[in-house]
């Protein structure tokens, strides 16, 4: 039987209360903010998030990649910059999992630097403290985890697979093998 950690009515319920938190902060902004979506893995959040947000956004993406299979490697790759101009607005950067704060750092100092926004906000649907490398705030989380477990649906992957399952769970070493499977034939 699946370990899920967050059902689709949870997930539902997160991006409610976080996009309620994030409209009441935001809504005397002076510039419209920028929301941005950690790709792949924080865009299932992120447009779930962003239909409940009831102030006027601007939408934008990041890719970054850091990860093999189970594990984050600690290097980060920048894939993908931002297309809109960020300069004193708000940017809330939106992510599926910060777990080592890497890649998260990484994020928030090239954006600090490249575009000077007002105020970086941070929001994962789930804060893995248990492995944190490195210091970083997060500002709203769905769930915070104090275990390493390795996660998958919900834009969670492994080696690209089963982003697409509308709930987030704990894989068995069963699934993983067969998930592997699956990756070689591809």
């Amino acid at each position: 039987m699946k370990e899920i950690l967050l059902t689709r009515e949870q997930i539902h319920n997160i991006c409610i209360d976080i996009a309620d938190k994030l409209s009441e902060r935001l809504k005397d902004e002076e510039q419209i903010p920028v929301f941005v979506g950690v790709m792949k893995g924080g865009l299932n959040f992120m447009m779930d998030l962003v239909k409940e947000v009831k102030i006027p956004i601007i939408t934008d993406f990041v890719q970054i990649s850091s990860y093999d299979g189970t594990s984050s490697t600690g290097i980060i790759k920048l894939k993908k910059d931002l297309t809109y101009p960020a300069k004193n607005k708000t940017v809330v950067l939106i992510d599926d999992v910060v777990d080592t704060g890497y890649s998260m750092h990484y994020l928030k100092h090239f954006i600090y630097d490249k575009y000077q926004p007002k105020n970086i906000l941070i929001v994962t649907l789930v804060d893995k403290i248990s492995i944190r490398k490195v210091n970083i705030d997060i500002d709203y989380y769905g769930l915070q985890l104090k275990e390493n477990k390795f996660l998958l649906g919900y834009g969670l992957d492994y080696k690209e697979l089963n982003r697409n399952i509308p709930y987030v769970y704990v894989p068995d070493q069963d699934e993983i093998k067969q998930l592997d499977e699956i990756a070689k034939r591809n």
